[in-house]
């Protein structure tokens, strides 16, 4: 019989700062991070649930955009926007950010233009945006796991050239690297936590387990809690509730300072749900029941905060305001995103070798004289 371990806030080790319905209620496990969620803002505070209300609705209309044909393909983020905008928000400027492919929060927080993403997933740009400008914001890595290797070799550098561990915060760095449950079983993760650990990098693996890599579920791939991976390659782990946005910021904030201190890497394992496909090419009816999702759906991580913040006195206007700027954010991103026009074909040729290629520039003229013979039909 497979075992069951995955719940979310009942379990002893886990970190959670508001229950479901928005309350102030910490677990035990949160008891040394809640003097940074004391250290908030009412600022702060509201911009963690501006944060997920603008991507919800960002990210919808990129499922629809997609659905209209506007795009090959689309990662949805439904349901883990607590999880990547706590944990980006306690990175500092200067700190390296590493995604997946479904971090749109995490890039677009850091400086992106969302219709990089948009750019990207639409096949105009094989790389999106220049990390250099765009706080280190790194670009999104399509094939499971390789970014973990990337972040630890850039942590490997931090740690050769001398730029962390200094116990100057201003100029010490770290490394933040996304990755998911499903990519948590792949060799490149493994790889990239032995080196961690071997060169004590100054990096957290945030480990975004949203319950199922596409169709197959979280217990069929571990058969204990996904942390104790790290702590296996001598990593110090967490267990964070993934749909509380305040525990995601506090067990990131303190993980990113300790490994910038010169501490070496740390584990982050936020337990929190896909609540909507893995891309839109999945039909997540096939392998979940609409009972699972509806658990879940209780447990939004918007309507958490949204209740926590009612409970603080937060007026109703402020909620509107929010609402009004996350409609018109996401219709600027169809509006920009239906003007973009059509693929170039020379894209895919432009970077196959550094130089001129005789293959490719005969590839390239069978298509031309494919695309012009098309163009004399319907003539």
């Amino acid at each position: 019989m497979t075992p069951s371990f995955e719940a979310p806030a009942e379990a002893s080790d886990v970190v959670r700062v508001l229950a479901a319905d928005g309350s102030y209620a910490p677990s035990e496990a949160a008891e040394r991070y809640l003097p940074l969620i004391d250290a908030l803002t009412d600022a702060e505070l509201e911009t963690f649930y501006r944060d997920m209300v603008v991507v919800r609705a960002f990210d919808r209309q990129a499922t629809n955009l997609q659905r209209q044909g506007q795009l090959a393909l689309w990662p949805p983020s439904l349901g883990q926007e607590a999880a990547q905008v706590g944990s980006v928000r306690a990175a500092r400027a200067h700190d390296h950010v590493f995604p997946s492919y479904r971090e749109h929060v995490v890039v677009t927080t850091r400086g992106v233009d969302p219709i990089d993403i948009i750019r990207l997933m639409r096949g105009l740009t094989h790389g999106g945006w220049n990390p250099a400008d765009h706080q280190n914001t790194h670009i999104y890595t399509l094939v499971l796991g390789a970014q973990t290797l990337h972040a630890t070799g850039l942590g490997m550098g931090l740690v050769f050239d001398g730029r962390t561990g200094t116990g100057d915060p201003e100029k010490d760095e770290a490394v933040i690297v996304y990755y998911g449950d499903g990519a948590s079983s792949q060799g490149d993760v493994h790889e990239a936590m032995v080196f961690a650990a071997s060169y004590q990098t100054p990096q957290v693996f945030f480990l975004q387990n949203n319950h199922w890599a596409i169709s197959v579920p979280v217990s069929t791939q571990s058969r204990v809690p996904l942390a104790r991976r790290g702590e296996g390659y001598g990593i110090p782990s967490v267990r964070v509730d993934g749909n509380d946005v305040l525990a995601s910021y506090a067990v990131s904030k303190l993980a990113l300072d300790e490994a910038r201190a010169g501490g070496g890497p740390r584990a982050i394992e936020a337990l929190t749900y896909r609540m909507g496909a893995h891309t839109t090419s999945d039909d997540p009816t096939k392998y979940r029941t609409s009972d699972e999702e509806q658990s879940w759906a209780e447990r939004d991580p918007i309507a958490r905060m949204r209740a926590f913040l009612q409970n603080r006195g937060t007026p109703a206007s402020f909620f509107d305001e929010v609402d009004a700027a996350a409609a018109a954010y996401a219709d600027d991103v169809r509006v920009r995103t239906n003007a973009l026009g059509d693929i170039p074909t020379g894209i895919m040729f432009d970077h196959v070798y550094g130089d001129a290629h005789p293959l490719v520039q005969e590839q390239q003229r069978w298509l031309a004289e494919y695309e012009a013979s098309l163009e004399e039909g319907n003539a």
